[in-house]
């Protein structure tokens, strides 16, 4: 009788691995994150991101629009294979700044209306903050 009561019991888990285990489970919802702060400093050119599906990153950079994968289930984070619009602009510095910093997020908190991501040590960190709807 006990076999019996496994199966259902390994259908349940095999489906919620299935199911968005990333970021995007907790920040998506259409929702786009406006940065704040970079590396404990006010970040004063535009930048965003989203979670517009599982395993999707978008946004918009200080002057360009990016896109990127994020495998990692969550509280992991990894924007890989990032790709962007090719447009000059005078904020093009604080865009490589972003960019690169986002390279090298390993960990997302989302907490109500703020999202946190930071290195491996959580030293480093970028601040989000959800953009009114």
């Amino acid at each position: 009788m006990k076999s019996h009561a496994v199966i259902p019991l390994a259908a349940m888990l095999l489906a919620a691995c299935q199911g968005d285990q990333g970021v995007s489970r907790f920040a998506g919802d259409g929702r786009v994150w406006e940065l704040r702060e970079m590396a404990g400093q006010p970040f004063t050119a535009r930048a965003t991101i989203r979670f517009p599906e599982a395993g999707k990153i978008a946004g918009e950079a200080p002057c360009n629009s990016y896109s990127a994968r994020q495998n990692a289930p969550y509280p992991w984070f990894e924007a890989a294979e990032i790709v962007t619009t090719e447009r000059a602009c005078p904020q093009l510095a604080e865009e490589q700044r972003f960019l690169g910093k986002l390279r090298r997020m390993r960990l997302a908190e989302v907490s109500g209306d703020v999202l946190v991501l930071s290195d491996e040590s959580g030293g480093d960190q970028m601040v989000f903050s959800a953009a009114p709807r």
